[in-house]
């Protein structure tokens, strides 16, 4: 069973955790955990997990098979040189960070196997939407075991490296999305009567039952609108004051935005 430390043990980190325990596809045991001070939340995951705490020495990054790079971009070199000495010549690196790329990771960490991922923060419910790419240093079975290990939280895809950018934009940051219509979906219905309780609970159930009739595949979006959204009726009513406020190209203007940040912070990093 592979040897995992996480370098970082934020959100992403505990998420990932999360799955991969839940699902008994690592043991505790095999799993360690560092970052860079907060030692309260290396003891939350030690508690909640039964993981491993990497000691002073780093005996943990000599004997690692996977290394999991999941702290924020501003502090990614600074840990990538602080964890450089330690790192074994096999170790594979797993990188969740947004923006920076396999080139600059190499260029800190020496010629190895690196990939990069962009799960998001659903992967805490075991329902990411991941995306996965990889340097030609990848064997054929690191990358059955790095999809082995995000089919723990949720799905994935095999991408090319450029396209995550947009894969950061979409799927990355699309919780936040999802959470701000849901907010402002909630507060419109309680403006009108109804009780937060019931207007959320309604929310997330019309939500779910549209992404199961996407999932189906057999029917485009569109075409499911149109099937909604009966002539003269109430739906169609509120579809006319999306489009009379633009909605679809603060979409695209929100997806734009988001996939460009994405590449500015991964050349800061080069």
């Amino acid at each position: 069973m592979s040897k995992i430390v996480f370098v970082g043990a934020g959100a992403m980190a505990e998420a990932i955790i999360h799955g991969l325990t839940k699902e008994e596809k690592v043991s505790p045991t095999h799993i360690h955990v560092m970052n860079k001070s907060d030692v309260e939340q290396l003891e939350h995951l030690k508690r909640s997990y039964n993981v491993q705490i990497v000691c002073e020495e780093k005996i943990a990054l000599t004997v690692a098979d996977i290394i999991v790079l999941a702290m924020k971009p501003k502090d990614a070199i600074e840990a990538c040189n602080g964890i450089a000495p330690y790192i074994n010549k096999e170790a594979t690196i797993i990188s969740v960070i947004a923006g920076v790329s396999i080139q600059t990771i190499a260029s800190h960490l020496g010629t190895r196997p690196i990939a990069r991922v962009m799960p998001n923060t659903s992967a805490a419910v075991g329902l990411s939407a991941s995306a996965v790419c990889w340097n030609e240093l990848v064997s054929d079975r690191s990358k059955l075991e790095i999809i082995h290990i995000l089919e723990a939280i949720g799905s994935v895809k095999v991408v090319d490296e450029e396209d995550l950018h947009v894969v950061t934009a979409l799927a990355g940051s699309g919780p936040a999305y999802f959470y701000y219509f849901a907010e402002h979906f909630e507060a419109a219905a309680v403006q009108h009567g109804l009780s937060s309780g019931d207007a959320r609970q309604l929310f997330i159930q019309t939500m779910e039952g549209a992404a199961q009739m996407l999932k189906k595949g057999d029917v485009e979006p569109s075409e499911l609108r149109r099937k909604v959204t009966s002539p003269g009726g109430t739906t169609e009513a509120g579809v006319e004051q999306l489009v009379q406020h633009k909605v679809n190209e603060a979409i695209f203007a929100c997806i734009d935005a988001a996939q460009n940040k994405s590449r500015i912070l991964g050349k800061q990093y080069e």
